[in-house]
C-alpha cells in the first residue's frame, strides 16, 4: 500500500517539486494551494491551472484549492487524504510568501501579517490538522511532518527582518512539535533551503532592485542557485520511513549558504 501525503504550497516551486518526487516514488498526494493572489504579497502566486497540471500528470494526486490560513481548510485537506487514500503518513508545509524590502522599523503591518499568516500560522494550521491523522495510523508509526524554513531562519538578511522572524518561528515550531511527539513514532523536521530558483526568489531580487537572481549565487558554496528539485529531494527523504532518526532539527539544503 502506498504512503499518503498532504503538501501545501504545491502550485509551483519547491512544493510542486515535492509533489512530483513523491508521486514519482509511488506516494498518493493531496496537493494544496490557495491559487490566488494575497494582500501584502507584491507578486502573483500560483494559479489553478498550475495545481491542476499536477493532478493531470499523476493519477494518484488530487488537487485541492485551499488557504493554509484557514484551519478548517487544512482539516478538509487531511480529511480528503484519509477518505480518498485511507490515511495520512506525511504532511509537508511548503506554503510561504516573500514581503519586505525595508528596515524593520519601517516594515508595514501588511508585510508582517502576510509573512506570518501564511508562513507560520499556515504551518501551525497544517500541524493541528495533520498530526492527529498521523497519530491515527497503527503502531509502529512512521509519520512525518516537514516544514519549509529557510537559510533566513539562521542568518540575518538585509531589509528582510520580518522574513527572518517568520522563518525562525518555523524552526521553533518544529522543535516544539517534535518534543510533543516524543515516543509516538511521528517525527517533525524543518528544511532550510538557500537561494533556490523560484518565483519567491524573483520577488526577493525585485525587493533588492537586482538585475538578476543569479547575484544570489555568490552567497552559496556551490556557487550557483539551487533548483527546486534539489531541495525537494531532502524533503522527500525526510518523509521516508527510513528517516526515523531525524526529528526536532533542521536539514540545511542551502548549498552552503549558512556554512
Amino acid at each position: 500500500m502506498s504512503r499518503v501525503a498532504v503538501v501545501t504550497g504545491a502550485g509551483r516551486g519547491i512544493g510542486a517539486a515535492v509533489v512530483n518526487q513523491l508521486a514519482g516514488d509511488g506516494w498518493s498526494v493531496v496537493a494544496v494551494d490557495i491559487c490566488e493572489d494575497l494582500p501584502g504579497v507584491p507578486y502573483p502566486l500560483a494559479r489553478r491551472e498550475d495545481l491542476a497540471a499536477l493532478a493531470a500528470k499523476w493519477p494518484q494526486v488530487r488537487d485541492f484549492v485551499a488557504d493554509v490560513r484557514d484551519p478548517g481548510a487544512m482539516r478538509d485537506a487531511v480529511a480528503l487524504a484519509e477518505s480518498e487514500f485511507g490515511g495520512l503518513d506525511a504532511a509537508v508545509g511548503a506554503a510561504a510568501v516573500m514581503a519586505g524590502g525595508k528596515p524593520l522599523w519601517e516594515t508595514e503591518d501588511g508585510d508582517w501579517d502576510a509573512l506570518f499568516d501564511t508562513g507560520v500560522r499556515g504551518v501551525f494550521n497544517l500541524a493541528r490538522a495533520a498530526v492527529p491523522a498521523l497519530l491515527r495510523r497503527p503502531e509502529p508509526r512512521a509519520g512525518r511532518f516537514v516544514a519549509l524554513a529557510s537559510a533566513a531562519g539562521h542568518k540575518g538578511l538585509w531589509h528582510l527582518a520580518g522574513y527572518n522572524a517568520a522563518k525562525h518561528a518555523v524552526v521553533g515550531l518544529i522543535r516544539g512539535l517534535a518534543t510533543d511527539l516524543r515516543g509516538t513514532g511521528v517525527t517533525a523536521v524543518a528544511v532550510s533551503p538557500g537561494s533556490t530558483r523560484t518565483s519567491m526568489l524573483d520577488a526577493t531580487a525585485a525587493l533588492y532592485d537586482l538585475d538578476s537572481v543569479e547575484e544570489f549565487s555568490q552567497h552559496q558554496l556551490v556557487e550557483r542557485l539551487l533548483e527546486p528539485e534539489e531541495v525537494a529531494a531532502a524533503v522527500c527523504w525526510l518523509c521516508d520511513e527510513k528517516a526515523s532518526a531525524v526529528t526536532g532539527t533542521v536539514v540545511h539544503a542551502d548549498g552552503g549558504f549558512t556554512a
